[in-house]
């Protein structure tokens, strides 16, 4: 990459790992209401979500007009200032979303960034370039991620940064492969989430480390565990069954089960004696609901709380 892009190595370590965690936990947008109503937002969000965003923005105000189109016949248009049109692209965006509503996002340049990333940075995760077009640097291990399921082109230099040669863009997961781990994994792997939505094709085995891009390789996790993964240190190990499992750093772990994959069951008697070390007495009648599925009645709720207040009072 060339010499005046951001090198990580200045960097400390502790520091780049917990860069993405402090930008997820301090993400916010709120909004509040000016005394002539306008809505004023207000917002921060993590460097990778920013970038996106702004790439809306840019390509919505290409459809934005650059000049007044509603000033009276023989009266000059005016020019529009940038931040005017940012906000008539931002009401764009918002009739697009509810217009087509949220789509799978199951092929194509999905993020619309561009990244540059050293290899070895890659591979390793070791200092070097990494950092976002027009933008921030980024940890190491939030750009594996994001290489886990994206285009990408080699670009090689020499000492001086000068490019020598230019690869083709291509995709990590090719569509067919896409349609092939949707119909397997039926939405994220991660054990005990049904989201189905904003899916990314996780290699469990990085590419950029010699992990071949096949659907043993491959698992569909959503956005918040598959930044778990990578930037929370969580490994996965693929069972002999096809069921892979996830372990923490503290070596808890939890596995996950594919659609038509099955894991050999211990002996039922184990659970039995975990129950009568555990007195733990499990009949017919164990967590039975008395619900017939009507709808919750809401004045009789606040009467029993309030009943149950002045009980309380006395």
């Amino acid at each position: 990459m060339s010499k005046h892009w951001c090198d990580t190595s200045v960097v400390p370590r502790k520091l780049r790992i917990c860069r993405d965690a402090r930008q997820q936990a301090h993400r916010f947008v709120s909004y509040s209401f000016d005394d002539d109503g306008s809505l004023v937002l207000k917002a921060r969000l993590p460097a990778e979500t920013g970038a996106l965003v702004l790439k809306a923005l840019n390509a919505a105000m290409e459809e934005v007009p650059a000049e007044t189109s509603d000033a009276p016949a023989g009266v000059p248009t005016v020019k529009l200032p940038a931040r005017t049109r940012r906000a008539d692209a931002l009401g764009m965006i918002a009739e697009s979303f509810m217009a087509h509503g949220m789509e799978g996002m199951s092929g194509g340049d999905r993020h619309q960034i561009v990244v540059h990333v050293a290899a070895e940075t890659l591979r390793d995760k070791s200092a070097g370039c990494c950092k976002i077009e027009h933008g921030p640097s980024i940890a190491a291990e939030t750009a594996r991620r994001l290489a886990c399921d994206a285009s990408v082109v080699a670009l090689v230099e020499n000492d001086e940064g000068e490019p020598l040669n230019v690869g083709r863009k291509t995709r990590t997961i090719s569509p067919a492969l896409r349609r092939a781990l949707n119909a397997r994994d039926r939405g994220c792997r991660f054990p005990g989430c049904c989201n189905t939505l904003y899916l990314d094709a996780h290699h469990i085995e990085h590419w950029a480390n010699g992990g071949e891009t096949k659907p043993s390789n491959l698992a569909l996790m959503c956005r918040f565990h598959h930044r778990l993964v990578h930037e929370g240190d969580v490994s996965i190990q693929v069972l002999d069954d096809g069921a892979l499992r996830f372990v923490r750093r503290d070596g808890r772990c939890f596995d996950s089960i594919a659609p038509e994959h099955t894991q050999p069951l211990a002996e039922w008697t184990d659970l039995v004696g975990q129950h009568q070390r555990g007195d733990i007495h499990i009949d017919r009648n164990t967590a039975a609901t008395r619900w017939c599925g009507e709808g919750m009645d809401y004045g009789l709720a606040v009467e029993v709380l309030l009943a149950q207040g002045r009980r309380v009072d006395v």
